[in-house]
């Protein structure tokens, strides 16, 4: 159901949820994150009650939690940082499983996975209830600078035309016999990024000139 409209993170609904206008989700969105972040550390209950919230929020758009779940792997790169936390701060030393930690550490890592995970949630779920056009709009709305959001309105659109490029390129290489098992195929794959990113520029260059061509003053077209 959400799989073949709009955004890839966009799951298409007619909840309560989704009719909210995006202006007023994005402004939810950053109160919420305001509070999680100001919220002392060792307020557990609290944590737990933005938890339900966002579980509230997520169980009245009618959007399958697993389909946000599958999205949280964007969390990776802090669950690592978080998680080698506890062995790179200093500080007084506990042990937990035997292992000898950081107390400051281990209490600053639980903290950043913790509000970490209700930031990614509290986004994906915007971002599964509201089209990325309605984003932009609400965006505007805001009197977020109007370059700003071209930007990302240009972004949203040609993310999946440089994805669908680097997937033609994965294929053109499996298809010679390359497949990347090790450091020394990394060269190579360093060549193929170079190559895509001379690819975007240019495909880039060709639609601002191409939109200069067709009367483009600095503001699109309403």
């Amino acid at each position: 159901m959400g799989a073949g409209h709009g955004h890839k993170l966009h799951f298409h609904g007619h909840s309560a949820i989704h009719r909210v206008p995006a202006h007023l989700k994005i402004l939810a969105l950053l109160a919420f994150m305001i509070i999680v972040v100001a919220t002392p550390r060792d307020w557990y209950l609290a944590y737990g009650a933005y938890l339900l919230a966002i579980g509230v929020v997520i169980g009245v758009s009618r959007v399958p939690p697993t389909y946000l779940l599958k999205r949280t792997v964007v969390e990776v790169p802090f669950v690592l940082f978080a998680v080698l936390l506890p062995f790179v701060a200093t500080g007084p030393r506990t042990e937990v499983l035997g292992v000898s930690v950081s107390e400051h550490g281990l209490e600053a890592g639980i903290a950043l996975l913790v509000k970490g995970t209700l930031g990614v949630l509290a986004s994906l779920t915007l971002a599964a209830t509201t089209e990325p056009q309605e984003l932009l709009l609400g965006l505007e709305r805001l009197r977020l600078p109007q370059q700003l959001v071209q930007i990302m309105s240009f972004m949203v659109r040609y993310l999946d035309v440089v994805t669908g490029e680097m997937q033609r390129m994965r294929v053109a290489r499996e298809s010679r016999g390359f497949t990347a098992r090790n450091p020394r195929h990394w060269p190579v794959l360093a060549r193929s990024a170079g190559a895509l990113f001379i690819r975007s520029y240019e495909r880039g260059e060709r639609v601002h000139l191409a939109m200069l061509s067709r009367g483009y003053t600095g503001r699109m077209p309403k």
